[in-house]
């Protein structure tokens, strides 16, 4: 047996002596014939593995009540993140990315197509992801990302690789830009064989992951801020009265997509296509979301929402945000 299975057996028989059988840590070296140090370094290793997944639940907890509210006003399977008013917007994503890392972690499994769409939240969340390995899962990408600065391979790229290295999976890129300059240009390159393929894939997800796009978050959304639209391309989106997008397809603030010119140039999946997706996990941040939250719900794309605590409860509260 190598040495690295041995590590793995001793520290899953760690962490049942002490999490499930509650023995102490001397108790456990002991049996384990080590020290309490070893003890000690051998369940923090189980917990980085993900073998232990420790978790702190109320049924008096004020957001275990907001995540009542949301799934009766809602429908949705809600986990609301308690992040101090104290902490920046910066590290309120990533105490939001990291409560959405432990949701994957189980649901995630093997065999299973997961749609990612990149930005800058499902970046923060690749970043806490804890290693857990399945088998035949693969992760494609949902839309685009290049422009005209960047082809948008290499950030992409590094997304994906994130999720595929936590996990074991396969990877899929998606490797045509954003937005097409001509609609035409879009619907000649959807009939090449190298592009349906990765269309079939999507068209297998079980899973999709992402974010709702706004025009003024307090983290900018990476498709707003990042040269993917052109002033031209702002106005008419505030004619057409767009609130938000996910994986760079707009829609309105009742949902519907529909007249919408930009999304006939973009690479996004279709509406129609994500709502026939068993789980689609979608995972907000800040007040300024919840306009296109809200629009997102009303389009029917929402199963699973991951959101700190301010935000789910001006969302309960009918709260339009800033």
């Amino acid at each position: 047996m190598s040495d690295d299975s041995t590590h793995l057996r001793r520290a899953l028989t760690a962490a049942h002596l002490y999490y499930v059988q509650l023995r102490t840590m001397d108790a456990i070296a002991a049996e384990l014939g080590t020290s309490r140090s070893t003890v000690s370094r051998l369940l923090s290793f189980a917990r980085a593995e993900g073998i232990v997944e420790v978790r702190v639940r109320s049924p008096l907890d004020a957001p275990g009540l907001v995540e009542t509210q949301l799934r009766r006003q809602f429908g949705v399977r809600a986990q609301v993140i308690p992040v101090p008013e104290s902490v920046s917007d910066l590290e309120r994503l990533d105490r939001v990315a990291q409560g959405a890392a432990q949701l994957l972690d189980e649901l995630i499994v093997s065999d299973l197509v997961v749609g990612i769409a990149w930005g800058s939240t499902l970046a923060a969340v690749a970043r806490r992801l804890t290693p857990k390995r399945v088998h035949g899962t693969t992760f494609v990408q949902l839309n685009g990302s290049g422009n005209v600065k960047t082809s948008g391979i290499t950030y992409a790229s590094e997304l994906l690789s994130r999720f595929s290295t936590a996990y074991g999976g396969d990877a899929e890129q998606f490797p045509v830009p954003a937005f097409f300059d001509d609609p035409e240009t879009r619907r000649a390159l959807w009939r090449e064989r190298s592009t349906r393929r990765i269309l079939d894939i999507q068209s297998r997800m079980g899973l999709v992951l992402f974010s709702v796009g706004a025009f003024r978050a307090e983290v900018p959304s990476r498709v707003h801020a990042g040269d993917y639209l052109e002033p031209a391309d702002l106005e008419q989106l505030k004619a057409e009265r767009v609130v938000g997008d996910v994986a760079t397809v707009f829609y309105r603030a009742n949902g519907s997509t529909e007249g919408i010119a930009l999304n006939d140039r973009g690479s996004g999946p279709s509406f129609d296509l994500l709502r026939a997706v068993p789980r689609r996990c979608c995972i907000v941040t800040g007040e300024a979301k919840i306009p296109s939250l809200r629009g997102a719900l009303a389009a029917g794309l929402i199963t699973d929402l991951v959101i700190d605590e301010r935000t789910a409860r001006a969302m309960v509260d009918g709260r339009e945000g800033v």
